[in-house]
């Protein structure tokens, strides 16, 4: 389960969320949605710790961490709790000079230590579950707005993340190629991944979300 508890978020004299108290079940899928600058993607990245709560609570699972004006949070303690979420941004992020596959294995290899040849298994088992084992040697470059948002999210499952979060995972694309990706979004709701998504696609939200949380001005309505 996540928590998130009286989250606030300052930029500046700026306030961005207005304690915000959001609880999301495990399995379920989240839509985050309101107007442009309501605070959507801001809460969004305070789940994973992107953006760092200026106050309240964030609870993933059995990890949890309490902010405060002021104080600081360890380094250490934010990694162990990003490591429970996959990221899906807006505009893919892929790494320009690795390949398809290589993406994949990035954060297997990288970051949990894993060895190559284990985390070719598992990238080239995520790449087949979104379509493009096909392409698993390809450069993003060659590869359509589509096709690189469906690598982006094999990417963020390789770990097995407790959630997946989606910041505007269609907004970048064009219908056509949007429906690439709300039909893999489907499929891993479909089998009970837990999500959480920021988007203006109600196309998206209505088709794969169970829950939807309207934010307004840094406050859900």
């Amino acid at each position: 389960m996540i928590g998130l508890s009286n989250i606030e978020k300052r930029f500046g004299d700026n306030l961005v969320l207005k304690g915000v108290t959001v609880t999301i079940a495990e399995g379920s899928v989240t839509a985050l949605v309101g107007p442009s600058g309501g605070g959507k993607s801001t809460l969004l990245r305070c789940i994973n710790l992107l953006e760092i709560p200026t106050s309240g609570t964030v609870r993933i699972g059995d990890e949890t961490l309490e902010f405060h004006p002021g104080g600081r949070v360890p380094a250490r303690d934010i990694q162990r709790l990003r490591l429970q979420t996959g990221m899906v941004f807006q505009n893919f992020q892929l790494f320009p000079h690795r390949t398809a596959i290589e993406n994949v294995m990035e954060g297997l290899v990288t970051v949990l230590k894993w060895a190559p040849e284990r985390a070719r298994e598992r990238a080239l088992a995520l790449l087949e579950k979104v379509g493009m084992a096909h392409k698993a040697d390809a450069w993003p470059a060659t590869l359509s707005g589509g096709q690189q948002q469906r690598v982006a999210i094999a990417r963020a499952l390789a770990p097995s993340p407790k959630v997946l979060l989606c910041d505007e995972p269609t907004s970048a694309l064009d219908p056509e190629l949007a429906q690439e990706v709300v039909d893999v979004l489907g499929k891993l709701a479909s089998e009970g991944t837990t999500m959480v998504m920021a988007t203006h696609d109600l196309r998206l939200a209505s088709k794969i979300a169970k829950e939807v949380v309207f934010l307004d001005a840094g406050v859900v309505v």
